[in-house]
């Protein structure tokens, strides 16, 4: 990370210098023409060093997000020792929350100032189970109403 900082440094610092001192960059009139078409190549000349810095700081906002979701991506994400089982709401800002720690399953009630552990349950809880049985009733009826819906519109 610190090579990365190193090397956009190197590369942005001239550029960055430039756009902090905009009276170094020369105006140069063309013989013959008046001041009037120097006033218009200026203006010209600022809105074209507004336009590069706001491409150089959006590339590299863009630089630093890919960078970010690099180094997100570096840390392991597939053992953790917590894991949530189930979750069902009491009210608009209650919960109960089943969670697996190891081989425990631990039933918690969640509200906005707490957290507060229920029960720990002697014998696990397979939601695998439930949820397996509960999936073709609802496709089944999904098709059912969908089917009706279709009848309707002919």
């Amino acid at each position: 990370m610190k090579k990365l900082c190193g090397a956009l440094t190197g590369l942005f610092l001239p550029i960055l210098a430039y756009a902090a001192d905009p009276a170094a960059s020369p105006v140069i009139a063309s013989p013959g023409v008046g001041i009037g078409s120097n006033l218009g190549a200026g203006m010209s000349g600022q809105i074209l060093q507004l336009v590069l810095g706001l491409v150089l700081v959006l590339g590299l906002i863009f630089l630093l997000a890919w960078a970010l979701r690099r180094v997100q991506q570096a840390s392991p994400r597939g053992a953790q020792a917590i894991e949530l089982i189930s979750s069902k709401a009491l009210g608009p800002r209650d919960r109960l929350v089943l969670v697996q720690v190891g081989s425990e399953q631990i039933l918690l009630g969640l509200s906005p100032g707490s957290i507060t552990a229920l029960h720990v349950l002697k014998e696990p809880v397979s939601s695998v189970a439930k949820t397996e049985q509960a999936t073709p009733e609802f496709a089944q009826r999904l098709m059912e109403l969908l089917g009706k819906d279709q009848k309707d519109k002919k």
